[in-house]
């Protein structure tokens, strides 16, 4: 556990406290608490309708909060204060542009609204992959190459947070690999902070190894991937399940009977211990039938946790710390020099 000071967890770039987003009586978003790590990506995982759009929309102030707080890159960002333009580049519900525009025209119409030379157009697109594009007009690129577009238009003030809705959405294989890449080289060549949202398990697990999982407006996990899997744990048949439960229960091994597999389950232990198990059982008259480990693959606990919310992980990890919820304050955000 992080003390209360908030010294022994990393910096976060984004965190939120009970953030709600309600339309009359429906909550988009209720009572969100992110703890998003400076200098990486961060997947925003849940089934469509779940909030994710919603979330990026009130991080950016494109819509207002009902209720809760907000920090992005040290700062708290609400009514009376918002981030500088610039620090924060965005691409919600796909790219947006003007088709009939060049992609350097587009660039160039964002370079100067942020009043940045107009090199860094050129400049962003050689970044993206789409030089020698750049005088086609974006209406007649590809849907990757619309992507790519989106995501230079997002990325031309070198922003420190970069918030991609859905970035490889309706994209055929070799583009999604293409921006997957291109992602993932961003966070790790640029030190930028990456929040991308997806239905889709498997992109975000190749791309983010810190999650939320959000479902009807909850939040209802937050940590590493690697910590989503449930623990391991395994199923012991044996003789007379009874006499080797009082067994386990004198030895105080948590277990529980299976009456569908007429098995006990333990928690998973060493491969050593599993032997000194077996062989005390034997040594008491019993006959073990059999001993098998498991442990549930990450979609299994993806789509029961989507599919039972009521069982959801109260714990907010960041990283490898557990950090308390009250924890959280702003001086544990990350902060950095305006440009």
């Amino acid at each position: 556990m992080a003390h209360a000071d908030g010294s022994n967890h990393p910096q976060l770039a984004v965190a939120t406290q009970g953030l709600v987003k309600a339309y009359g009586k429906f909550k988009a978003v209720d009572g969100l608490n992110l703890r998003v790590p400076a200098g990486g990506v961060y997947g925003l995982l849940g089934p469509n309708g779940a909030g994710k759009s919603t979330t990026m929309k009130l991080l950016l102030g494109l819509t207002k909060p009902t209720a809760g707080s907000m920090w992005l890159l040290g700062q708290q960002v609400g009514k009376k204060s918002r981030i500088q333009p610039g620090r924060v580049g965005s691409m919600i519900e796909g790219p947006s542009f003007y088709p009939g525009l060049s992609g350097l025209d587009n660039c160039r119409m964002v370079a100067d609204y942020l009043d940045l030379p107009v090199s860094a157009a050129s400049e962003v697109l050689t970044k993206v992959g789409l030089r020698g594009y750049e005088k086609r007009k974006a209406g007649a690129y590809s849907l990757g190459m619309k992507q790519r577009l989106g995501i230079a238009m997002a990325l031309i003030s070198h922003p420190e947070l970069l918030l991609l809705d859905e970035p490889t959405n309706g994209l055929d294989a070799e583009a999604v690999v293409e921006v997957r890449r291109m992602i993932m080289d961003l966070a790790a060549s640029e030190g930028v902070t990456v929040i991308i949202s997806s239905h889709i398990l498997s992109e975000i697990e190749k791309m983010a190894p810190v999650v939320g999982i959000i479902a009807d407006g909850h939040l209802l996990y937050q940590g590493t991937l690697k910590n989503l899997r449930e623990e391991g744990h395994i199923d012991l048949r044996v003789s007379d399940p009874g006499l080797a439960s009082e067994m386990l229960e004198t030895q105080g091994i948590q277990h529980e009977y299976i009456r569908k597999s007429a098995t006990l389950r333990i928690p998973e232990i060493p491969d050593p211990q599993i032997g000194s198990l077996v062989t005390r059982l034997v040594s008491h008259g019993l006959q073990v039938y059999r001993v098998a480990s498991e442990r549930k693959s990450l979609e299994e606990a993806f789509l029961e946790l989507v599919e039972n919310p009521q069982n959801h992980i109260p714990q907010n990890y960041v990283l490898q710390n557990h950090v308390a919820q009250s924890d959280m304050k702003p001086s544990d955000l990350k902060r950095r020099n305006t440009r």
